[in-house]
């Protein structure tokens, strides 16, 4: 209502002052008969424009209380609990996650989950239809995709989600480039030849055993409890696999697969990993050095015993595996490290980076205990040459 006055009061002293302009135009030109009778006019448009004015301050005053009032109303609904959150609120909400950790334990128990309580938090945010499941809170996603990306190895791997088979081209050969001079013959055209690596997920599986009392926690205390037992494991896999796939690819790339550059030593030497960086292209730029702990020790060791300030690592951030070579049980030829740059590896998670569970409570039901399988499909290898040498001792 106020709004519609104003509005009116707005066009009238806009007419107000057109019809002013015109006057003063007038006056310059008028006959003193006709100044008379402008004066006049002006007097009654000056006389309307303050009433205006009056009228305008006060509707405004009114409409400035009415919004205020308005402002303070929702502030206290707010403070009642009565706003809405939309969906990102709702999963990080401790309510969500609580009801997500029941889900998920009847998920486990009877293969069908029980998405009643979480439906109920998101029905008068969203509509969740009966096939597609529910949100996972936020705080499992960030979990999840934090510990991948906390892994010293996995961390720095190119990391995809695409489902089935995946396959990556690399090249085998190639022409290079050449400089052409005006006038001069064209250069001949490139000749490059393609190699495809093939990704074929692979289930990567860990299961443990749970009392009947780690079943019966709540809420977020559960969910870490799984995660931290199976997730881990799965992470600490799949760096055992991307290790073996850069010490099991061949030296020379084929068709089907990239090289991995090979130097092999006697004995340790402090420029043993500068000599393996020689071998790398120079598109291996993020250069990292794989080696189990006595591996580390041993060139530390030369490193202290050097008469003169020495990197053995030349500058090289150091990355831990235990699967590779331990010098008291090594057999001839074993690698005993790797100097490269883990942007070379692809690693595909066609289900996406988060486990999914089986449960069993009937084969070790006399024992009070029960049994969840996790399993993380992964496709993995090598995809692009020149980024890997292995270190080996002959």
């Amino acid at each position: 209502m106020h709004e519609k006055r104003l509005r009116e009061i707005a066009a009238e002293l806009a007419t107000i002052e057109t019809r002013a302009n015109a006057i003063h135009t007038a006056v310059e030109t008028a006959e003193q008969a006709d100044l008379e009778q402008l004066n006049s006019e002006v007097s009654e448009l000056e006389t309307r424009q303050a009433a205006l004015l009056a009228e305008k301050a006060k509707l405004e005053a009114e409409v400035d209380e009415a919004r205020a009032f308005d402002e303070s109303k929702a502030i206290e609904l707010t403070d009642k609990g009565d706003k809405k959150m939309n969906l990102e609120e709702i999963r990080r909400s401790q309510a969500y996650i609580n009801a997500y950790a029941e889900y998920f334990k009847t998920m486990l128990r009877e293969g069908k989950a029980d998405d009643t309580e979480l439906r109920a938090l998101l029905s008068d945010q969203i509509t969740v239809s009966g096939t597609a499941g529910v949100p996972t809170p936020i705080y499992v996603e960030e979990r999840i995709n934090t510990a991948w990306d906390n892994d010293e190895i996995m961390g720095r791997v190119l990391r995809s989600e695409v489902p089935g088979i995946l396959k990556v081209g690399f090249e085998l050969s190639a022409t290079a480039a050449v400089v052409h001079t005006e006038g001069a013959a064209a250069p001949s055209e490139e000749v490059l030849n393609l190699g495809v690596v093939t990704l074929v997920p692979g289930t990567i599986k860990k299961w443990l055993t749970l009392s009947d009392e780690i079943m019966d926690t709540h809420g977020q205390a559960f969910l870490d409890y799984i995660f931290d037992e199976i997730e881990h494991k799965i992470i600490k896999k799949a760096a055992d696999m991307v290790v073996a796939d850069i010490t099991g690819s061949p030296t020379t790339a084929t068709t089907s697969a990239a090289a991995v550059s090979n130097i092999s030593i006697s004995a340790a030497s402090l420029h043993d990993f500068v000599d393996a960086l020689a071998t790398l292209s120079d598109e291996a730029t993020d250069n990292v050095i794989i080696m189990n702990k006595s591996s580390y020790a041993t060139y530390r060791g030369l490193q202290m015993a050097a008469n003169y300030g020495v990197d053995p690592f030349d500058g090289m951030s150091v990355l831990f595996n235990d699967t590779l070579y331990a010098a008291a049980t090594a057999t001839t030829g074993q690698a005993i490290a790797i100097v490269g740059d883990l942007k070379g590896v692809r690693a595909n998670f066609p289900n996406g980076y988060q486990p999914t569970f089986k449960y069993d409570d009937l084969s070790l039901a006399e024992k009070d205990l029960v049994k969840i399988v996790g399993r993380l499909p992964m496709g993995h290898d090598v995809v692009a040459s020149g980024r890997f040498c292995v270190i080996k001792k002959s």
